[in-house]
């Protein structure tokens, strides 16, 4: 059967909606897939509300075989990952296929080839949009459904990914935890940062969000700049984000850590909206709205995600601070306790960083799916 591609152009009503419901056609039977809410995928690929197209330009496509929708993809090149990694490397990502070897590579070939044309001399991804958004192709862990902001795939698509001739350049973990007993290891470095008169911990004020929204993020960008495909958020991309989590943020769930009163180590965690939007379908309107408010604030979220945590780096290699990882997990521990939650989600951290992963094993935290990102030189 023929394969046919349709590029994403603005205002064609007919590929957006094809580009959105083809995952019902993708993950049919599948119980573990959770679609995602429709208005937030529409405005993530809106270039005139998503701050990423300030500095990245990007495209997306739907392939149809036999006149029928049957994937798609998205390219970008993210100027502001030339500006940092000087690696001449575009990405591709929402990609999402039925199980067909044809389809997978009409789709990454047209991502590759909208690439080259602008210069690229690598293809890397899943990356939707960005390391910032979701990231990786689900190889491991299958049987548990995806939480908020990671993304789920059925077997096939790492291994049709491979075939199209992109290899493995990086593995990341998530890791399930349950709330409840703390080793004895974490509540003493939990004790002995409790006890530190410089050190002053609070949580997160709803009513001065963006203020602590900032400061996490500085921290963060300050502690993750190191890692492998890093990449900054803009100033309008923080903005956008918070005005995005401000209706499911828990202020618990936020820890901000300062030393002498300089923020020094950050945590945030968000209840797992992806629980609490399953019976939606991807549309939030009219009456959804409504349900997830009331599941959220009245029922209360049962799983959440550990979204970020991270140590300045004037601090992370000081003896006396050792212990400020193990700290922040116990205060998080603690706070989804008392907030009636189960457990959740930790991730993703990359698999070659030993010694966040061996923090997050010290805590009880288990590895419980891998993501696979892929390359291909053009």
């Amino acid at each position: 059967m023929a394969i046919e591609i349709r590029e994403l152009r603005k205002g064609d009503k007919k590929v957006l909606k094809d580009f959105l419901n083809v995952v019902d056609t993708v993950y049919e039977g599948e119980p573990n897939y959770i679609r995602p809410l429709d208005l937030d995928i529409s405005d993530r690929l809106d270039k005139k509300k998503n701050p990423f197209f300030e500095h990245a330009e990007g495209t997306a496509w739907v392939a149809y075989k036999d006149g029928r929708p049957a994937g798609r993809i998205t390219a970008q090149v993210d100027h502001e990952h030339l500006r940092v990694h000087r690696d001449e490397t575009g990405s591709f990502g929402f990609i999402d296929t039925i199980d067909d070897a044809e389809t997978a590579a009409a789709l990454l070939a047209e991502a590759a080839g909208w690439l080259r044309a602008r210069g690229m001399k690598r293809m890397r991804g899943p990356y939707s949009l960005s390391t910032n958004e979701e990231i990786g192709c689900l190889i491991e862990g299958f049987e548990l459904p995806p939480v908020m902001m990671m993304p789920y795939h059925r077997p096939h698509q790492g291994r049709l990914i491979e075939q199209a001739g992109l290899e493995k350049v990086k593995d990341l973990y998530a890791w399930g935890y349950e709330v409840g007993n703390v080793p004895a290891r974490a509540q003493k470095a939990h004790a002995e940062v409790l006890a530190m008169p410089e050190v002053h911990t609070r949580c997160g004020d709803p009513k001065n969000l963006l203020r602590d929204i900032r400061i996490l993020m500085d921290v963060y960008n300050d502690a993750w700049s190191d890692n492998w495909g890093f990449v900054p958020m803009t100033e309008k991309e923080l903005v956008k984000w918070a005005k995005d989590v401000r209706l499911i943020l828990m202020p618990e769930l936020t820890k901000i850590t300062f030393i002498d009163g300089e923020p020094a180590a950050v945590s945030l965690g968000l209840p797992d909206l992806n629980q609490l939007i399953k019976d939606f379908h991807g549309k939030l309107l009219p009456g959804g709205i409504f349900k997830l408010l009331w599941r959220l604030r009245v029922r209360g979220p049962k799983r959440g995600r550990l979204v970020v945590l991270g140590i300045r780096k004037k601090w992370r290699h000081v003896r006396r601070y050792a212990g400020l990882s193990a700290f922040l997990y116990v205060e998080m521990n603690r706070a989804a306790h008392l907030l009636g939650m189960e457990g959740g989600e930790l991730g993703w951290t990359l698999e070659d960083n030993a010694a966040i992963n061996a923090g997050i094993r010290l805590m009880g935290g288990r590895i419980h799916k891998k993501y696979r990102v892929y390359e291909r030189a053009l």
